[in-house]
């Protein structure tokens, strides 16, 4: 299903293809570009990254499924090995391969967005229209955030 979708919108597609590490920037490069944190999909073997700005459709696609753990909120997301979306600012939506970890379920999620009211929000929110909430800081990037808080911790000391 997901690799019809991403046949239909690849003509006029940017696509970045081969390098993983390439591929991991450029992700990194799209979801800051709809300002959404840099650490939402923190996906490795990344083989193919592309977007099709003229419909807003992206996908990503790694070498196999994998579950990450945020630490900050105590959650495990499933990221299968092809995730697609619908992006515009803020907003991932129709979202496909994504999955958390809520008690003992797995939840399809469909939407990821940022409450332009708050900010420093991100929602993730399910088919049937049930959403949850979390602090944005939460999916930055690992390396950033012990950057952040190196920061905070030299300006508390000096």
């Amino acid at each position: 299903m997901t690799s019809q979708l991403i046949a239909t919108h690849r003509d006029n597609a940017e696509v970045f293809a081969g390098d993983a590490s390439l591929c991991k920037l450029k992700s990194r490069e799209l979801l800051s570009e709809i300002n959404l944190p840099k650490g939402l999909l923190p996906l490795d073997d990344v083989v193919e990254v592309g977007y099709n700005r003229s419909t807003g459709f992206v996908w990503v696609r790694q070498r196999k499924p994998k579950v990450h753990r945020f630490p900050a909120i105590s959650r495990s997301v499933s990221y299968d090995a092809e995730v697609t979306a619908f992006v515009g600012d803020r907003r991932m939506k129709r979202l496909t391969g994504v999955k958390s970890k809520e008690l003992l379920f797995w939840v399809t999620i469909s939407d990821i967005y940022v409450n332009p009211n708050d900010p420093g929000k991100i929602a993730f929110a399910n088919t049937t229209g049930l959403s949850r909430s979390f602090p944005v800081s939460a999916f930055e990037e690992e390396e950033e955030a012990e950057e952040e808080e190196e920061e905070v911790a030299s300006r508390t000391d000096g």
